[in-house]
């Protein structure tokens, strides 16, 4: 298919010197050939004598590899270079060979030299030892812009070019000496009319029949569009294609001679910028204008920057780095970050769309012999992290303590995908107790890391890491997995316990659209009853999420319940509209009841059997935990405390706010747990305030999954609720 693409473009734009199964035989061979030598083909281009500059063209057009179509250009310009060599060689020789004859058989040799000289493709060009020119063909006049005879008023100096390597003319000098026999190099020429042409220069000595230097001779050939070739590759390989901005390899380049040619005292800085909200952008208005936004970012920041010693580039996306070259100080780059911030406030006016925009900067300022280009790159991104994650719109410096500690996060998400392969995850269980009798309902399982080097872990040191990887998709899947499978071995085996799970998600794992699907795949291959299952949400994974899926769930009998709740969005009312079961109220309203006072008297149902208090109830025989059903508003088991109580002018806000929430949560059908009930004074008091279940370090603190069976093993069941066997203790 290349191929043919190939041969499409070539037999369009020029005129190839083979018929057509010639033509495709070779561009088939070409083609396989490509991928592996790039420089070859270029060279077997010229061996086939497709030696017009379209040919070259046509296939850097339809490469997409701008390596290879360096490689290819390479290969074709080595190979060129080398036929025009050749041919120079063998001009150089019938040139000296007839001037030779000139001397022996003078009008022979003229007419042949003559043939020669003037039909020549390569300019050439005779002068005296004194730089007089003397002589030239029409194909030099030609390339330069001029007649033969204006040259022949010309003296090698007139042609001198500002571009000349120094130590060309040493060489002329020498040549003319007779200390060398020939020169050659890439020289620029001005033409007539004022334009530059470069040419593959060789100039030789022709002596006497005395060997006294007599004449130079000058074959030239022209590179120009070769060379633009060469200059618009190597552009396209160190520049952005969007804004024009160095790109990532260039930018690193720069870096690399800052470090190799810096001295002792010489000093480096990096502004590392990310767009904020620029995804948004392509989002909302679409790619092109997206485009637009980054061109026109591009060029605030190159007002930003001093030529002299300060580089704006793109490396990515939206992310852009200003490097510094030996700055004064850490001032410097933070001068330099404020004014782009500054400049970046100003709205932006694309095409019909006026937008504004901010940047997070990371800034590293450092002497060049304490780091190395990457510890300096590493360095700013993770400051740049920082910037970000404290509210974005404003610039960070480095702190080398700050950034260790960011570093080590780092470090541990990048460990976690293989460290769930490794199965160094582990689930434990924290018993939920009925605050009416005592009775075990249910557990929560909590997931651990056991890290190799750091210990046991808690979800507070890697959920969050977590979900900004996105590896708490599958880490999620595995915790539910786990926690079902260990929940359907209870139900198997203590049956009357009717123990439920709780599994928390995360927002990520709501969002995601197949999670109905999901959950009803693990519910099968783990045999658990859906009916033993809560899924513990937070508020805004709740409110911000489209309610099909939880509907989904809640119709196969899984129940849903709102973690921490009380510190979210906390509205009842559009609880009212969700499949929601359960309410877990957040652990600061039950550190507020840590010292309040138990009523006067309690109804007896309230308390567990005095030989048994919460901390020490071992489970009974219950429903599914938290059941609406079995914490019906009508006629809760501790709710009942008197007008009296409840009227009380020594009861806190907190008791009120709880008291309101369970009261609330009742009319419409939801039970409640407190979370992390730590003294008896607080369970006591969430009882008398109508609360369905604790869960807290009172009753038990997490438990491995053997240790909650040794737990069900010791305990009895009755048959009915209601009366529990207090010999073992939860705590």
């Amino acid at each position: 298919m290349f191929a043919r693409r190939w041969r499409r473009e070539l037999t369009r734009s020029m005129f190839v010197p083979l018929d057509s199964a010639d033509l495709d035989a070779l561009l088939e061979r070409l083609a396989a050939l490509l991928p592996h030598d790039p420089s070859a083909v270029g060279a077997a281009l010229v061996e086939a004598h497709l030696t017009d500059p379209s040919v070259l063209e046509a296939i850097i057009g339809i490469l997409d590899d701008k390596r290879a179509a360096a490689a290819v250009a390479a290969g074709y310009a080595r190979a060129l270079r080398a036929a025009t060599m050749a041919e120079q060689e063998r001009l150089n020789r019938a040139v000296l060979d007839a001037h030779a004859a000139a001397e022996r058989a003078l009008r022979a040799s003229e007419s042949r030299m003559r043939a020669v000289f003037q039909n020549a493709a390569v300019g050439i060009g005779i002068s005296t030892m004194d730089g007089q020119i003397v002589r030239v063909n029409q194909a030099f006049a030609d390339l330069l812009g001029y007649t033969a005879e204006e040259m022949t008023g010309l003296r090698v100096p007139d042609l001198a070019h500002p571009s000349d390597p120094p130590d060309m003319w040493l060489l002329y000098e020498e040549l003319i000496a007779g200390k060398r026999d020939a020169v050659r190099l890439e020289k620029a020429y001005y033409r007539a009319d004022g334009g530059v042409v470069w040419t593959d220069m060789t100039s030789s000595l022709i002596r006497d029949d005395d060997g006294a230097p007599e004449f130079t001779i000058a074959m030239v050939q022209d590179i120009t569009d070769r060379l633009r070739l060469q200059d618009r590759l190597e552009h396209q390989a160190t520049h952005d294609p969007l804004t024009g901005m160095p790109n990532r390899a260039m930018i690193a380049d720069r870096l690399d001679r800052i470090f190799a040619e810096a001295g002792p005292d010489a000093r480096v800085g990096v502004c590392f910028l990310d767009l904020d909200g620029f995804k948004r952008i392509n989002d909302t208005l679409g790619h092109q204008v997206g485009d637009d936004l980054l061109v026109a970012v591009a060029d605030r920041l190159r007002d930003c920057c001093e030529p002299a010693h300060q580089i704006a580039g793109r490396v990515s996306g939206d992310e852009f780095v200003l490097l510094v070259d030996d700055p004064d100080g850490p001032g410097e780059l933070t001068r330099l970050a404020a004014s782009v911030l500054a400049a970046l406030t100003r709205p932006f006016q694309l095409g019909r769309h006026r937008t504004r925009i901010s940047a997070s900067i990371g800034v590293v300022e450092s002497a060049v012999l304490d780091t190395s280009p990457a510890e300096l790159m590493k360095a700013a991104d993770l400051t740049l992290y920082v910037a970000k994650s404290e509210g974005r719109g404003r610039y960070v410096t480095y702190d080398a303590d700050r950034d260790a500690r960011q570093a080590a996060r780092y470090a541990l998400a990048a460990a976690m995908p293989d460290a769930l392969d490794r199965r160094e995850f582990t689930l434990v269980y924290q018993p939920l107790v009925s605050l009416a009798d005592g009775r075990l309902t249910g557990v929560e399982a909590l997931v651990r890391w056991k890290h190799p080097e750091l210990g046991e872990l808690g979800p507070d040191a890697f959920i969050p890491l977590a979900e900004e990887t996105g590896v708490i998709l599958a880490l999620g899947s595995w915790v539910l997995e786990e926690a079902c499978g260990q929940a359907a071995y209870w139900a198997r085996a203590f049956p009357s316990a009717h123990l439920s799970v709780s599994v928390n998600m995360t927002v990520s794992q709501v969002h995601e659209p197949t999670l109905p699907a999901d959950v009803e795949k693990i519910l099968s291959r783990t045999g658990l009853d859906p009916s033993l299952l809560v899924l513990e949400l937070t508020e805004s994974a709740v409110m911000d999420n489209d309610s099909a899926p939880l509907r989904a769930l809640a119709e196969r009998g899984i129940r849903i319940a709102i973690d921490d709740f009380g510190t979210g969005y906390s509205n009842l009312a559009y609880l009212r509209r969700l499949p929601v079961h359960i309410l877990k109220l957040a652990g600061p309203f039950v550190d507020g009841l840590r010292g309040a006072q138990p009523p006067a008297a309690s109804p007896p149902a309230a308390s567990p059997p005095a030989a048994s208090p919460p901390a020490a109830s071992p489970p009974a025989a219950s429903p599914p935990a938290a059941s609406p059903a079995a914490s019906s508003p009508a006629s809760p088991p501790a709710v009942s405390s008197s007008a009296a109580d409840r009227s009380s002018p020594t009861r806190t806000v907190d008791e009120q706010i709880v008291e309101t929430i369970v009261r609330l949560a009742h009319v419409i059908g939801l039970s409640v747990t407190a979370e992390a009930v730590e003294t008896r004074p607080q369970a006591d008091r969430l009882r008398a305030l109508g609360c369905d279940t604790g869960q807290g370090w009172l009753f038990a603190r997490p438990q491995r999954p053997n240790e909650i069976t040794e737990l069900l093993r010791r305990t009895t069941f009755p048959a009915s609720p209601g009366t529990v066997d207090g010999s073992q203790d939860l705590a």
